[in-house]
């Protein structure tokens, strides 16, 4: 929906619009659906930016984990060279005949006791050779796996750098269009007189709550009653449907997910007979919005600009589902 569209639903009266009274509902409905399209560009907005931070530790992460697999390569390749040297060198004991078979030994021996220390001397050494032998395959081995290992974490973060690449293109072009219609929105309110702005602030029958007894998170979100929209906020003051989930929890020292679509899809599932204060509830097809459940079926939530937080019935908006943290 385009101002072209809204402008057949306001008339000029000097230098401002006005909304013809008989046009206020149309007007607000229509409004409604430039503000929920501009609302979820704002969500594709911020989960596009989550992505990006997430994608840059992985980055980070991959090539650390190369550099200690390169690290690691390193030193088994160095182990390897002390244990082919060990080989090498048993070997040529064995090639010059100074390992004898233990019959030959015993032969030779000039005492009894000679012959033991000899044949002691003989077992040592085949013990050793062995050994050797073995840690030179070990090494070997490890080299060649931490050799693989760096070139794997080394592919993958390059892949990560395209897709992340890629990500802020799509950033980019996402936050032009919510430019675009942020500044849709707010020609559109501003353009409204008294009656029709009366009827945005209150298209979703707003309630007076109950704030007696109330705590948690429940408080934190109630404290806020009143504060204006903000486009992307997380307070402390201005908010947007998501920021005002994500500022009280803050305030109770837990951390959620910062959009609506990663609200709903980070707690435990919640059924509609079995909301309690504190539960984050979604709205609209795509989870496009978010408010939190606060007893009595009642709702608080950042709804749209120009219209303040305020307490709503639970089931005022198209239901997406709830979950609890």
């Amino acid at each position: 929906m385009t101002t072209a569209v809204l402008g057949a639903f306001l008339i000029t009266t000097g230098t401002a619009q006005v909304a013809a009274a008989e046009d206020i509902d149309t007007l607000i409905a229509t409004m409604d659906e430039v503000s929920h399209e501009a609302t979820a560009t704002s969500e594709e907005v911020k989960q596009l930016e989550v992505d990006i931070e997430e994608g840059q530790g992985r980055i980070h992460t991959l090539r650390a984990d190369a550099d200690t697999a390169r690290q690691r390569a390193e030193v088994a390749r160095a182990a390897r060279v002390d244990f082919q040297e060990e080989v090498d060198g048993l070997a040529g004991v064995k090639y010059r005949g100074l390992l004898i078979d233990p019959v030959t030994n015993a032969i030779a021996a000039a005492t009894p006791q000679n012959a033991i220390d000899r044949a002691s001397y003989l077992a040592t050494l085949t013990r050793n050779t062995e050994r050797a032998v073995d840690k030179l395959a070990e090494t070997t081995a490890e080299a060649g796996r931490a050799h693989t290992d760096a070139e794997r974490f080394l592919a993958e973060a390059n892949f990560q750098q395209s897709q992340l690449e890629r990500q802020h293109r799509d950033l980019a072009a996402e936050q032009e269009v919510l430019q675009e219609r942020i500044r849709e929105i707010e020609e559109q309110v501003t353009a409204l007189d008294a009656a029709a702005r009366a009827a945005w602030e209150n298209k979703n029958n707003p309630l007076t709550p109950d704030l007696a007894g109330t705590s948690g998170v429940v408080a934190a979100a109630l404290a806020k009653l009143g504060s204006p929209y903000g486009w992307g906020a997380t307070g402390p003051n201005q908010f947007d449907c998501s920021g005002l989930m994500f500022w009280a929890y803050q305030q109770q020292g837990k951390t959620i997910p910062r959009t609506s679509q990663a609200q709903l899809a980070g707690g435990t599932p919640v059924a509609r007979a079995e909301l309690q204060p504190g539960d984050i509830v979604g709205y609209y097809p795509g989870v496009t919005h978010v408010g939190m459940y606060i007893g009595n079926g009642q709702l608080v939530h950042a709804s749209d600009y120009g219209i303040p937080v305020q307490v709503v019935s639970v089931d005022s908006m198209p239901w997406a589902g709830a979950v609890r943290y």
